[in-house]
């Protein structure tokens, strides 16, 4: 089996991804499971190479070599397109390779609260999807662009490593920038962007202080910024933002993002009781509220105004797991085992 074969294969089950590595079959992730292709080898050194270099330019060979990773985006055929992530692993070249869909799926589609649709018309300001790799972010923000492309007439830049979900123009119009093909950094890429005349900004990752830094200045000068982070709740996401930055910088960065932030969205991919994957979410609402517990550094407060704020749209993620479990989508198993505070789950569950 060559490796179209096996990305055939991934679109075929539904799956997100697929991993080669040395010393185990091809593996792909279904559902949240990890499942070898059927029939196939462990594979040794030269039979990982022969699968992942066929999706390789000579350039992106040799700059893997050299470096040791890389990110890039491959489009097959009109099938799909995926992200991948080429590195070594004990002296042998290894690669996790995530389908992105074709079909950009609207909010409804994917199951996601109404709110989102509040989040894609706000004028300006800073809107975080938050949570760890493969949970739906990138999924989720594709929607909330979709839905600006559909009905404003905005210029959309987004800054991605690499470029994933392909936008086709429609109301509005979109430039797509990506690490290492179109921009040499995302330093440079983030300073350029306000000299592009953008209404909406998509930052693929805040990776960093720069990156962090920057979203906000883009947000404080009028724009609208989506962007994702790796933190699980929503006030952990403030703390995070705010540690990043040297102590004598943190008031005002404070200060800042006490202004500048819209909506935290925390987001999980769960077993549904059906098959396949739910989503879950945590969602902040920056009212005045909020803001100030943000400037004032009481974000230990924070749990407890989004527990009592369910009329501006707000949910704690345990919360929102109880309606899941209400509804029947998942188990109490389910909802126990991903809690961000399981004492809070149990008390929930008990009632």
């Amino acid at each position: 089996m060559n490796i179209h074969d096996m990305l055939d294969l991934l679109i075929t089950q539904s799956g997100s991804d697929i991993h080669i590595l040395v010393g185990t079959p091809p593996m792909l992730r279904i559902h949240g499971e990890l499942l070898p292709v059927e029939g196939a080898p462990i594979l040794n050194a030269e039979q990982a190479e022969s699968l992942i270099f066929p999706i390789m330019t000579q350039e992106q060979k040799d700059y893997v070599k050299v470096n040791k990773e890389l990110d890039f985006g491959y489009q097959f055929k009109d099938k799909g397109r995926f992200r991948i992530n080429a590195y070594y692993s004990q002296g042998n070249l290894s690669a996790a390779l995530r389908l992105i869909p074709t079909e950009i799926k609207s909010i409804e589609e994917l199951n996601l609260p109404p709110i989102l649709h509040d989040f894609a018309s706000i004028q300006q300001g800073l809107v975080l999807l938050t949570g760890p790799t493969g949970e739906g972010k990138s999924t989720t923000l594709a929607a909330m662009i979709e839905e600006i492309n559909i009905h404003s007439s905005k210029h959309i830049v987004t800054i991605e490593d690499p470029v994933e979900f392909l936008y086709k123009p429609k109301k509005s119009i979109i430039s797509q920038r990506e690490i290492n093909h179109d921009t040499h950094s995302w330093g440079v890429a983030l300073k350029s962007v306000l000299r592009e005349d953008p209404d909406v900004v998509l930052i693929g990752e805040m990776r960093d202080y720069e990156t962090i830094a920057s979203a906000i200045t883009i947000a404080e000068t009028g724009h609208l910024v989506f962007a994702t982070l790796h933190t699980s709740s929503a006030a952990q996401t403030i703390d995070r933002i705010i540690d990043v930055f040297p102590a004598h910088q943190q008031g005002q960065i404070r200060q800042q993002l006490a202004a500048t932030i819209k909506a935290i969205v925390a987001q999980r991919l769960l077993p549904a009781t059906t098959g396949g994957r739910v989503p879950a979410l945590e969602i902040l609402v920056a009212t005045a509220a909020m803001s100030n517990l943000i400037r004032e550094q009481k974000t230990h407060q924070i749990d407890s105004v989004i527990q009592t704020s369910a009329d501006k749209g707000m949910v704690l993620f345990e919360t929102f797991l109880l309606q899941l479990v209400q509804r029947g989508s998942i188990t109490k198993e389910v909802a126990m085992s991903h809690a961000f505070r399981p004492e809070d789950m149990t008390r929930l569950l008990g009632k």
